[in-house]
Order: structure tokens, then C-alpha cells, then sequence
């Protein structure tokens, strides 16, 4: 079952990143998603000034280390999502666990 992670990059000025440069760092982490197969998902990340929160999908915390480790990309903290609750869960009796 993969679960859901958050990790936090440290990267100075990626916020000013190019297009170009951004396409790069994409393309990078593809590539090494390609090689560590379907074990591990790359859905979006949040970049701010100096850093990304990147959502992944994946079988393990080693998992996302090795990809940062593959791809050169910083893991400076990873974070298993347990749950999701937004707006609607007031409306709901308990919010469900997160795969």
C-alpha cells in the first residue's frame, strides 16, 4: 500500500526558478521515478522562496530518501500524511485515514 508523505526541501532561491529550470528539476525526478518503479509517485509540490513541499505517494520513507539520494534533491524532513481534513469535514463525523 503506498501512503502519503510530504517532504521538505530546502533549495535557496527555488522560488525564482525559470520555466527552463523547473522543467529540468521535473525532468530529473522522472527520471529516477522511472528507475525506482511503481513503488513511489511524485503528485505536485508547493514551491515557495526557498523551498518545496513535495506530495508523494509511496510504499516507505527509505523509498523517498533513496529518490532524494538518486536525484540529488534534498529531503530535509518527511512527514507521513495520516489524515485529510478540510472545509467539508465539519460536516463529517470523523475524517477517514489518508492512503
Amino acid at each position: 500500500m503506498l501512503c502519503k508523505f510530504v517532504i521538505e526541501r530546502e533549495v535557496p532561491g527555488i522560488g525564482t526558478n525559470s520555466a527552463e529550470g523547473f522543467c529540468a528539476v521535473a525532468s530529473t525526478s522522472n527520471s529516477v521515478l522511472a528507475q525506482l518503479g511503481t513503488r513511489i509517485q511524485w503528485v505536485h509540490s508547493y514551491v515557495a522562496q526557498d523551498k518545496t513541499f513535495c506530495i508523494y505517494l509511496a510504499e516507505s520513507e527509505e523509498l523517498i530518501r533513496e529518490h532524494a539520494r538518486l536525484s540529488g534533491f534534498p529531503a530535509n524532513r518527511i512527514t507521513e500524511v495520516v489524515t485529510l481534513i478540510d472545509p467539508t469535514s465539519a460536516n463529517r463525523p470523523a475524517a477517514s485515514r489518508v492512503a
